[in-house]
């Protein structure tokens, strides 16, 4: 018997990227980390040490492919925890989910464009 794949209910095209971002909170200060996944609504932050649920923060980065610099504030929605195998070894990372909740100076204009521009490039 197949089992049917689960439906992908995401409403924005999401680009599996790896790039560096800086995440910025009053509370909690501020840390470099690595993005992934991002899409126009959000970003998976890979971190070791996940922001509290609900926190805000900013977040600075360079869009990959593109001279366009984005400053976003974000909520934490998720936290995750992947496991998995690489060279024969056991590893692990922990992540945040973040949804973009504003974007600051022209970001939202950079970020668009070059999602355009990524997505006619894959």
């Amino acid at each position: 018997m197949t089992v049917p794949k689960p439906r992908d209910r995401r409403a924005a095209i999401r680009f599996d990227k790896v790039f560096r971002v800086l995440v910025s909170s009053e509370d909690f200060g501020e840390v470099s980390a690595v993005a992934r996944n991002i899409s126009s609504g959000g970003m998976l932050i890979e971190t070791p040490a996940p922001l509290p649920l609900g926190s805000e923060l900013r977040v600075h980065f360079e869009i990959p492919d593109s001279r366009g610099c984005v400053v976003a504030r974000a909520e934490v929605k998720n936290h995750y925890a992947f496991n998995y195998c690489e060279h024969g070894e056991v590893r692990s990372a922990r992540g945040m989910g973040v949804r973009f909740l504003e974007f600051l100076e022209e970001s939202a204009t950079q970020l668009r464009m070059s999602m355009t521009l990524l997505r006619t490039l894959h």
